[in-house]
């Protein structure tokens, strides 16, 4: 009997994973299901290129069922609802459309071996109001949303001689990246017939409660990314708690008020509520799985979890593995490394995180980052074009994984047609 692989969730590592194993064993011994509560994937780092309009989903996204077809796994619809153990067997939440309408009922998976690859949401640390007037950008469709109220702003503001007020809270890769690359959807809104288009015309406010941008990466990082930013314009407030958020605005902790038509929350994440209640299995306080050296969640040898919803401890036992996508990359690959080891009841080797660099892009205007990584003590800070090219690959990289070399050549060239032929800033 076909041994029963089930992975929840089709992100970068639930994908990649799921694709790996397909191609290497669904058709000798293996049966190999992806859950995830979309029809696409969209890698998540090029959300805030979709929310500024600068990117078209639809030309990245990625059909599930499609790929699945291509490397001899199966998908699966569905959200996840809650596990028995002691069977072997994941729940799936009842299918609904638009109206709330059921499309599919409850079902349940068995599995041999379980993933859990669900990624995580925003955490806006119970801050009132920010659930009310703030975009978060966890999904493609938050995304959207943030693109169609950002177009509908403008429009409001086209006859107002005052600026479009945008406020980022969280000054992390996305705040840093979104503050950047709003400034490059005003410039091009220009040649839209948007007068008010002119980044001169826009106000954006980068707030961070901590001391500097960018608190994970290294100090020098953040202090060029902080330059660059502030030559674009973006008013950066670091040590700057917001206390409330109100239709006006953020309300910081010394009582002022940062006025904004438009807020986003970035700071922070954590996973997805529903890992509380997993027949037992242990999380922290950001909902995330605790997870021994072999990804192995610490209550059950048979389901793993991986990406940002795994809270794996580093090698030096200070902290857990950064939620990061080459994080989620690599326990993947882990994962997809040992797969037979691990269904044969074997010990396998302890996940070890690599950190090979961080990398900030700031629209078109700039680069930063550093390579080698900056856990080896041996970083190496570039910016400019080879920063770009290198932020670039990254993304290749990942298509790589899912769909071979060259397939990938041919999706780059593809994409780059596309990105001339068609406007790049997607109005509708």
């Amino acid at each position: 009997m076909k041994k029963q692989v089930v992975i929840i969730g089709g992100g970068a590592g639930g994908l990649e994973l799921a694709t790996r194993l397909g191609r290497r064993y669904g058709r000798k011994g293996m049966s190999v299901t992806l859950v995830d509560c979309n029809q696409t994937h969209l890698w998540k780092p090029l959300l805030h290129e979709v929310a500024t309009g600068s990117l078209d989903a639809g030309i990245d996204e990625l059909s599930y069922r499609a790929q699945a077809a291509n490397n001899h796994f199966r998908f699966r619809i569905g959200r996840l609802d809650g596990l028995d153990r002691a069977n072997r067997k994941v729940h799936l939440a009842a299918v609904t459309d638009e109206d709330g309408l059921e499309i599919l009922p409850q079902r349940s998976l068995d599995y041999d071996l379980l993933v859990l690859s669900i990624g995580s949401v925003t955490n806006d640390f119970g801050t009132p109001g920010a659930a009310e007037h703030c975009v978060f950008l966890d999904s493609r469709e938050q995304a959207e949303l943030f693109r169609h109220n950002l177009l509908n702003a403008y429009l409001r503001t086209s006859a107002d001689p005052h600026p479009l007020k945008i406020a980022i809270v969280g000054a992390g890769a996305t705040g840093v990246e979104l503050s950047a690359e709003l400034f490059n959807t005003a410039r091009e809104l220009t040649s839209y017939g948007f007068e008010q288009g002119d980044a001169q015309q826009l106000e954006v406010s980068l707030v961070e409660a901590g001391p500097r941008i960018l608190p994970a990466l290294p100090e020098r990082i953040s202090a060029a990314a902080h330059q660059e930013l502030e030559k674009l314009g973006v008013r950066v407030r670091a040590a700057t708690p917001v206390r409330e958020v109100t239709a006006e605005g953020l309300m910081t902790a010394s009582d002022e008020l940062i006025e904004a038509h438009l807020m986003v929350w970035a700071a922070g994440i954590k996973a997805p509520a529903v890992t509380r209640d997993l027949d037992g299995l242990e999380v922290n306080a950001r909902n995330q799985l605790l997870v021994n050296a072999s990804l192995q969640t610490t209550q059950d040898a048979n389901i793993f979890a991986l990406g940002d919803c795994a809270a794996c401890p580093m090698p030096d036992g200070k902290g857990t593995v950064p939620p990061r996508a080459q994080s989620a990359h690599q326990m993947a690959s882990h994962l997809h490394r040992h797969i037979r080891k691990i269904l044969d009841g074997q010990p396998i080797p302890a996940y070890r995180y690599r950190d090979h660099g961080s990398l900030i892009s700031l629209s078109r205007f700039s680069t930063v980052g550093s390579l080698m990584g900056n856990l080896s003590g041996k970083s190496l800070m570039i910016e400019g074009r080879l920063a770009r090219l290198v932020y670039i690959s990254l993304y290749r990289m990942h298509q790589m994984a899912l769909y071979g070399v060259t397939k990938t050549i041919l999706v780059t060239l593809v994409d780059r047609i596309n990105r001339v032929i068609r406007p790049r800033l997607k109005l509708h």
